[in-house]
């Protein structure tokens, strides 16, 4: 039996048996070990929702999270296995990991030697030189690294004497909807939720509405999240405040709640303002889920949003934007807080030759056929298309050196580069989706992703 087909009946046993835990988290390991770290998330989840607290589940989550490019995420979910007296070997392994996605080497290195010091078996020759460990184990010591109790996960500017204050560039956004493409529905609805109370304020006032809000942006990896944002606060003119993990999460019990705070005082001095949060699940993740400090901050970033009275938000747009809308805490689509997810879907036909039109703006290029290229790319995103036009101007300069001047992209040229890409993101996204929408969607707040499903196996 091949991969796939192995895959495919542990899914489909796992369907039929949703109670059974080690098959549960049988898949999971399958699934992350053959690539498939967005669905192995939504298997290891399931599997954390049977055994709670279960360590093997929990390293494997935040491994999926770090192969998804999210280190913070991975960092918080490791938080419950730090805390312990003596956490398992593996977690230090995937911590290092996520701290050397995050470029923190010095940490990474130093729970990558207590990870192998305690487990020999863990040593990983890639991993060590990447954080430049010894290639061969220490003697053990059964002492945790300096930061063990507290992985540290604080951003830009964190020093061992205390507590940092958050780093975050309030800009003036350079884009518009003009320099998004397609996504009309979803343009309509940031209009009419976001932008026309603040263009027409006296009209909404009548009806007891007020500028500001928030909104919770949903949809696979690459598909322009935030590049909609950025664009909302160019149409507004306003401020565009975007918010990673880093510039809120810190090591020092407190400061990531003082560091949430000063983040929404600074966006309410610079109203209107736009503020964004990327990958907001790993933030407001649903509070059974979480333990100790996280909780916290979840309970900060409610407040926050509620603020102190009803005229605190005032003239803020709070937009959030996350690929695992499912995993969102309910108490944050209240209304008032992020009252309305927004489905960002992967761009369609019309929407890829647009997305290819302004990719290719400014660029030496013959005529291109942009229909020919948008059939070629079905199940490509944004990020997908813009990687693709970088691989042929890549290849095209090699070309343009020889030639002794710039020579025009042509239509062989990106399809040449179409051919060898396989896109698997939207995907994967659509077949965790699709498990969500099949058995948790008694509410119908997954409705308007069925169509999506129909041609997903």
């Amino acid at each position: 039996m091949g991969e796939s087909s192995a895959l495919d009946a542990m899914r489909e046993a796992a369907r039929l048996s949703p109670g059974n835990f080690p098959l549960r988290r049988l898949l999971a390991d399958a699934l992350l070990a053959a690539g498939h770290p967005t669905e192995a998330e939504a298997a290891y989840q399931a599997a954390l929702l049977l055994a709670p607290g279960n360590p093997d589940v929990i390293i494997g989550i935040a491994e999926s999270f770090v192969r998804q490019g999210k280190s913070g995420a991975a960092l918080i979910a490791l938080e419950s296995l730090a805390a312990e007296p003596r956490p398992p070997a593996r977690a230090g392994i995937v911590a290092a990991m996520a701290l050397l996605g995050d470029g923190d080497i010095a940490a990474a290195a130093d729970h990558y030697q207590h990870a192998v010091s305690e487990d020999p078996t863990l040593a990983d020759p890639d991993l060590a030189a990447h954080v430049g460990a010894p290639d061969t184990p220490q003697t053990a010591v059964h002492t945790q690294p300096e930061d063990a109790q507290r992985v540290r996960v604080g951003g830009a500017g964190a020093q061992d004497d205390g507590p940092a204050e958050p780093i975050v560039d309030a800009q003036r956004s350079d884009v518009t909807f003009v320099d998004v493409a397609g996504m009309e529905e979803v343009k309509d609805t940031l209009r009419m939720k976001l932008l026309l109370p603040f263009q027409k304020p006296e009209l909404f006032a009548a009806y007891g509405k007020k500028a500001g809000g928030g909104l919770l942006l949903y949809g696979p990896p690459g598909s322009g999240k935030t590049h909609l944002a950025r664009a909302t606060a160019g149409e507004l003119g306003a401020d565009f405040i975007d918010v990673g993990l880093a510039d809120i999460l810190d090591m020092w019990v407190g400061s990531s709640e003082r560091n949430l705070h000063s983040i929404f005082q600074m966006a309410r001095r610079r109203t209107p303002c736009v503020l964004f949060f990327d990958e907001v699940d790993a933030l407001a993740s649903r509070r059974s889920d979480m333990r100790g400090h996280s909780r916290h901050i979840i309970n900060q970033f409610l407040a926050e949003l509620d603020g102190v009275d009803d005229r605190a938000n005032e003239g803020i747009l709070v937009l959030a934007a996350t690929n695992a809308p499912w995993y969102v805490d309910t108490a944050f689509r209240r209304p008032g807080r992020f009252g309305e997810m927004v489905f960002v879907p992967p761009p369609d036909t019309r929407a890829r030759a647009a997305i290819l039109e302004i990719l290719c703006r400014g660029k030496p290029t013959t005529r291109l056929d942009l229909d020919t290229l948008a059939a070629a790319t079905a199940g490509f995103v944004g990020a997908d298309l813009r990687g693709v036009l970088d691989q042929a101007i890549e290849s095209k300069l090699v070309d343009s050196i020889h030639a002794g001047y710039p020579l025009p992209l042509t239509t062989e040229d990106l399809l040449r580069v179409i051919r060898t890409v396989t896109p698997t993101a939207v995907r994967e996204w659509l077949l965790t989706a699709r498990n969500y929408v099949l058995h948790a969607n008694e509410s119908g707040v997954w409705d308007e992703l069925l169509p999506w499903l129909r041609d997903v196996r």
